[in-house]
């Protein structure tokens, strides 16, 4: 066994992989740029070495080198599923914790793997690839799969189900177009294939493990059909689908597939499963990696995968057999990403899955019974949108399905991650929509099914309990005021006023992507009202009030949540059982000042970088029609005119950079006079 090990990754995995370098009594090196001196993964390595980037195999090395570092463990993303690192590596005299280079190359080329499986025995999709790749498309009919041969991840894929005449919106050649983007800024490669497309389908991966004497086992099947823009989400073990017949089949054929390339390590194979029909599964790609839904694999067969990829990249071999592998129980994971569910144009269902950014203001993960956390996040945590949306996972394990979903949604609602906007609480309903509850899954189902799981507004008692946090905050003598100061009535936040009762105090807030409320507070003979937009006043107080926990009696009711403030006090952050509100001041006179969006304004709907302009001032545009791309975290969003007319303003050029909510473009409408013929 080695004695130091180079994790040349950061965020989750990292902290994953570090978690069980500790337990074997081995060396933890981090590698970090200048954006994550702080991170968990640097702080709880044995030592880190400051990088340019994580993609830079010499400067690994290098790290490596100067560290005494045996091994490198890639994780997963970044370099892991890189034949040339993998190369690199070995030349220079260390162990790669993978499988070998050419096992990389040959599956990382989704033709080629295709290829090498079919003729191993292994059933796979029809499809095409090559120069003339829209007529082949065309041949094979919709629906369609485009998708990257380079990579995987879900970046690049897009579903394809009317192919329309070459040069109309949203024709074939559009989307190959938009797929080669996504794939050559994701991997450096545009390669693509076509893949003839089974609606309603399930994604099932089968976990296997091989060792460098021919040792070659499955570890069961992993459900991974939950997904967004072709990213899982939700992954459970083993599949509530199989039987235990087409269980043993899929585990052979990946068996088959890991040594049809000569595989060593812990690696996945993927198929695609028609819901209808379970024994007639095709292979899909396979990982070259450990996989991030890992966890669930571990949970129910008590091993740790990442000791035996440390083992068997030591040289030794497994000690168990396939039939010594056993399952117990049921396991869940779900994925949290830093990104925020919001109704729109496009996405899934009418749902954007829109980036989010900042810095993690308070964290509370959960723990107890069955319930395990693999997370990179610490209080101070800077979130952007340089790397990958992944913020933790939590998952869940029981001795029945029932029991992991239900633990895994308490376990979700004890979650909170406050200065950052995450999916946590789309997961929670969409654990408990009844197709979930009862395993009628397939990978469109949470397309299907958004729109009914989008954040509810903003509940009247978080409103309550930011306005009187601000309240309490200008204090009985107004803001500023220090200790033992005169107290002047006309500047308390009392709204005492001479010879009458107390007026309203407002507290003008809005929520991110809401309109905004004003909230009226008022102090009458030692109690408080509070009145919600155009609401009822309500008898409230903060029963408790901290830096991090607000208790709130609101109408005879107590309701509890996390909290935290933004630097300045410009805006707080509530959190409960998953959700979290971004309550910022609003001024409404400023607004004023600058004029209404309108209908007419396009806004960035979420920080990233402008990688396209398809449109020019004075250019008369088609309702719907393209007119430029926002990229964050490797996915594009394209931005479309709101109606037929005239763009007016433009305010980015390919690579400007834009926050959120940003003006991006103006297109005035057509009149009547413009619009006739």
């Amino acid at each position: 066994m080695f004695d130091t090990v180079l994790v040349a990754n950061r965020g989750e995995i990292a902290v994953r992989v570090i978690r069980t370098l500790r337990r074997l009594g081995l060396a933890a090196v981090a590698v970090f740029t200048a954006a994550d001196a702080a991170a968990r993964h640097v702080r709880e390595a044995d030592a880190a070495v400051r990088v340019e980037g994580y993609l830079s195999p010499g400067a690994l090395l290098e790290a490596a080198r100067r560290t005494g570092a045996q091994a490198v463990h890639p994780g997963y993303g970044f370099l892991a599923e890189n034949a040339g690192f993998a190369r690199a590596v070995a030349d220079a005299g260390l162990e790669f914790v993978g499988p070998p280079a050419s096992a990389i190359e040959l599956m990382g080329d989704k033709i080629r793997a295709k290829e090498a499986v079919g003729a191993a025995g292994v059933p796979v999709v029809p499809g095409a690839h090559g120069e003339r790749l829209a007529e082949a498309a065309r041949a094979l009919g919709p629906p369609l799969l485009l998708k990257p041969s380079a990579g995987g991840g879900g970046k690049g894929m897009r579903l394809v189900r009317e192919l329309g005449p070459p040069g109309s919106p949203g024709s074939l050649e559009e989307h190959i177009a938009a797929a080669r983007r996504e794939a050559r800024a994701a991997f450096g490669d545009d390669t693509l294939l076509v893949e003839r497309w089974i609606d309603r389908p399930r994604h099932i991966e089968v976990q296997i493990l091989a060792d460098g004497h021919g040792s070659v086992l499955h570890l069961g099947e992993r459900e991974c059909s939950l997904q967004r823009r072709h990213q899982k989400i939700v992954e459970e073990a083993p599949s509530p689908l199989l039987d235990p017949a087409t269980r043993e089949a899929m585990g052979r054929a990946a068996v088959r597939a890991a040594r049809a390339c000569g595989y060593r390590g812990a690696g996945t194979v993927e198929f695609i499963v028609p819901g209808d029909d379970p024994a007639g599964f095709f292979f899909m790609e396979m990982n070259t990696r450990l996989q991030v839904e890992h966890p669930v694999t571990e949970l129910i067969t008590g091993l740790d995968l990442v000791e035996w990829q440390l083992r068997v990249a030591a040289g030794e071999p497994l000690p168990f057999g396939q039939q010594e592998i056993t399952f117990t129980g049921h396991a869940v994971e779900a994925r949290v990403y830093a990104e925020v569910p919001r109704a729109g144009d496009g996405g899934a269902g009418g749902v954007d899955f829109l980036p989010a950014t900042g810095t993690v203001r308070l964290l509370r993960e959960p723990s107890g019974e069955g319930v395990r956390v693999d997370s990179g996040l610490a209080e101070g945590t800077e979130v952007g949108t340089a790397y990958d949306p992944l913020l933790a996972k939590v998952v869940a394990h029981g001795p029945d399905r029932a029991t992991a979903l239900r633990r895994l949604r308490a376990a979700l609602a004890r979650t909170a991650v406050l200065g950052v906007g995450t999916n946590t609480g789309f997961l929670r309903r969409l654990l408990a929509h009844p197709d979930v509850a009862a395993g009628r899954l397939d990978t469109g189902l949470v397309e299907r099914a958004a729109a009914a799981l989008l954040p509810p507004p903003v509940p009247d008692e978080a409103y309550a309990a930011t306005a009187l946090l601000r309240h309490a905050a200008a204090g009985p003598a107004g803001p500023g005021a220090g200790a033992g100061a005169w107290t002047d009535p006309f500047a308390a936040a009392s709204g005492w006023r001479l010879g009458g009762e107390a007026a309203w105090t407002p507290h003008h807030l809005r929520a991110a992507g809401g309109e905004p409320v004003t909230v009226r507070v008022r102090e009458r003979a030692g109690a408080a009202e509070v009145r919600v937009g155009d609401g009822e006043p309500v008898p409230a107080r903060l029963t408790r009030s901290g830096p991090a926990a607000v208790v709130l009696e609101y109408a005879g009711t107590s309701h509890a949540f996390h909290h935290a403030a933004d630097p300045g006090a410009a805006g707080r952050w509530l959190g409960r059982d998953g959700e979290a509100w971004h309550l910022r001041d609003h001024d409404p006179v400023a607004a004023g000042a600058r004029g209404p969006a309108g209908v007419d304004s396009l806004t960035a709907p979420m920080p990233g970088t402008v990688t396209i302009v398809k449109a020019s001032v004075g250019e008369r545009v088609t309702a719907g029609q393209s007119l430029m791309v926002v990229e964050a975290m490797k996915m594009e969003h394209v931005i479309a005119a709101p109606h037929a007319g005239t763009v007016t303003e433009l305010d980015v050029t390919a690579g400007s950079t834009v926050a959120m909510d940003q003006l991006l473009a103006v297109v005035a409408p057509d009149t009547g006079e413009e619009a006739a013929p």
